[in-house]
């Protein structure tokens, strides 16, 4: 490169800066003006949403038990099958059921002679009685055998009674009708009395179980409306209310909340994912987007427009942010002109074009 081109070079770069340093030195001496900066008026109403994920279950749920214990020898259902009043859904080894009530049979039998051979000697004596052929003592005696014999007729009775019920317990019937949503059984176990073999989702109403966490459970009332809807029907939204509130939270801290729905009983099936929304709608109370919202060591401020188009920094008390808006409880007025999105780039006194959401320049008059 010749020295020539090396000073022409040299030139070049030296206007470069200086024509920089000029640039900066005026954009530093003169405020520049924001274009375009979109503002709107806070909403006189606020419509705040929360919604919380859930599943789909049978109002009335019941789990089936042997009134006895024993051995499983069948099964007949299984999870998912409909059952109907009266059908036999499992069974038990009856041998030692058997046994019993044949031996409370013969107990009976057994109670019945005697209890015959009490009464025809109870009659005799009667007979004898009034030709005083017997005494007195011997007819008591004999009267008192009697009512024992009695006695232990009524006792073995029962007992046979108990043994005959005991072997019909043997089998598991159905006692609503409904789906089956759990078994807890195999052929060969031993149950205890008692102990849940099958859990009945009985037919009938649905509705949605959902975990509503401490710090707004007091927000949620029985009897307040929602809408569910259904992560398998997008769109379809369902009529429902609050049917029920635990008392007590369970060990995650949140409180069970029972959702009954009031439509789409058919079309819904047990198991489905769910969400259920509360909608709570407050007239008289400003409410501005959230955008709109920034802070300063703790405290919300808006940016206000001015009537001569400066913006200013007003400081604000906000509610609880929702989903796409939050709540101000104080610092602003139903007429002011607020800045929408990147307030944290502008600075107070600063001059702009305000605009609306329709890219159409706003004029601000003084006093609204």
């Amino acid at each position: 490169m010749s020295m020539m081109q090396h000073f022409l070079t040299g030139m070049v770069i030296a206007c470069s800066v200086t024509l920089w340093g000029c640039s900066n030195n005026n954009a530093a001496g003169t405020e520049q003006e924001v274009p375009f900066v979109m503002v709107t008026q806070p909403n006189t109403s606020y419509t705040e949403q929360k919604s919380y994920a859930g599943d789909v279950q049978a109002r009335q749920q019941t789990p089936l038990a042997f009134r006895v214990g024993g051995q499983i020898t069948q099964r007949f259902v299984d999870v998912g099958d409909q059952v109907r009043v009266g059908q036999v859904l499992a069974t038990l080894d009856i041998r030692d059921a058997e046994l019993q009530l044949n031996a409370a049979r013969a107990q009976l039998e057994s109670a019945q002679s005697a209890a015959q051979i009490a009464e025809d000697e109870l009659n005799r004596f009667k007979q004898l009685l009034p030709t005083n052929a017997v005494s007195r003592s011997q007819y008591d005696a004999v009267e008192n055998q009697y009512k024992a014999a009695m006695s232990n007729l009524k006792q073995a009775q029962s007992n046979y009674d108990v043994s005959r019920n005991q072997t019909g317990y043997n089998r598991l019937v159905a006692n609503k009708n409904g789906v089956v949503t759990a078994r807890h059984i195999e052929v060969g176990q031993v149950v205890a009395a008692g102990q849940a073999a099958y859990e009945i989702a009985l037919n009938g109403d649905r509705e949605v179980v959902i975990g509503v966490p401490e710090q707004a459970i007091s927000e949620i009332k029985v009897g307040q409306p929602a809408w569910v809807t259904l992560w398998s029907k997008n769109g379809e939204k369902f009529s429902a209310y609050v049917r029920e509130i635990s008392p007590a939270a369970d060990q995650s801290r949140t409180f069970t909340v029972r959702v009954a729905l009031r439509e789409g009983q058919q079309s819904i099936q047990l198991g489905q994912s769910a969400r259920v929304f509360f909608v709570k709608n407050q007239d008289n109370a400003l409410s501005v987007p959230l955008s709109s919202i920034s802070a300063t060591d703790g405290q919300a401020y808006v940016m206000v427009v001015q009537p001569d188009s400066t913006i200013r920094k007003v400081p604000v008390q906000i509610g609880a942010y929702g989903r796409d808006s939050v709540p101000v409880l104080s610092g602003l007025k139903t007429n002011d002109y607020v800045v929408i999105g990147g307030i944290h780039l502008l600075r107070d006194q600063q001059k702009i074009r305000p605009i609306d959401r329709q890219n159409r320049s706003v004029n601000i008059q003084a006093g609204g």
